[in-house]
């Protein structure tokens, strides 16, 4: 029997028993785990104990019993913004539902840092703002699980796909992912294929910069919605694909995300 205290994320609460909760929770240092919440809807703790809300939660467990009681959650971050918007409400449950379904990409401590990270950005953004902020957190989130595209250099010639300036020109031209290789082509190898996905050339300029800059630098960065839709169509299909599933949260988020 012991009392221990750790940084969590809520992720759900369903009802157990007349007046029990059970708790998904996510820590850096335990990944996924659950705890019950005991008491009816007078509990202060009822409150407290929401989706989204994180801090530092404080558990009693009973390893006889194999039982993990929560006594206590000092919320820091409760992302009020979440009831208001429905774009962040599906948005949170995405991210959610990737972590739990990924089991934190075996890497608890660095999906801490990702999702949170995510959260509490767009909790602070508009809503154009969360949309590329889900984009960036999903291209992220596929490096956590190792197979994130290389965005750096063509898959078929292996010449660098950031080497032509961006010009008239070159806007114009489309790049490839193929997904045999799971790496993008460049025009000239593009122009061979058919039927992959074509992305313009501010699209993979900005996945890049995702990769390989910091996440204040790439921030700063705006796309066009066309650049935007190119984006998401991508890495919503390469999340789903990796997820080994079918995702709940794109499926009944259809013209919201």
């Amino acid at each position: 029997m012991r009392n221990i205290s750790m940084p969590a994320l809520i992720l759900s609460v369903q009802i157990s028993g007349e007046n029990n909760r059970r708790v998904t929770i996510f820590s850096p240092s335990e990944g996924i785990h659950f705890a019950t919440l005991y008491g009816g809807p007078k509990s202060k703790l009822r409150s407290l104990v929401s989706p989204m809300n994180s801090g530092v939660i404080y558990l009693y467990r009973d390893e006889v019993k194999n039982q993990t009681k929560i006594t206590d959650f000092d919320v820091k971050n409760c992302h009020l913004s979440f009831r208001e918007n429905l774009f962040k409400t599906y948005s949170a449950s995405l991210a959610t539902e990737i972590l739990i379904k990924t089991k934190c990409a075996g890497f608890p401590e660095e999906a801490w840092k990702i999702v949170n990270g995510f959260l509490d950005g767009i909790e602070l953004s508009s809503e154009d703002e969360s949309r590329l902020g889900l984009v960036r957190f999903l291209w992220r989130y596929l490096g956590l699980l190792g197979v994130r595209p290389d965005s750096a250099v063509c898959c078929n010639c292996g010449n660098s796909l950031h080497a032509q300036k961006f010009t008239s020109d070159s806007l114009s031209q489309k790049y490839s992912f193929s997904p045999f290789d799971n790496g993008f082509s460049c025009p000239d190898c593009a122009s061979l294929e058919k039927g992959n996905l074509q992305l313009s050339k501010p699209a993979i300029t900005y996945l890049e910069a995702i990769s390989s800059l910091s996440p204040k630098e790439v921030r700063n960065i705006t796309v066009s919605g066309k650049t935007l839709l190119e984006m998401k169509n991508l890495v919503y299909n390469l999340i789903e694909q990796n997820c080994g599933s079918k995702l709940n949260s794109l499926e009944s988020g259809i013209g919201i995300l």
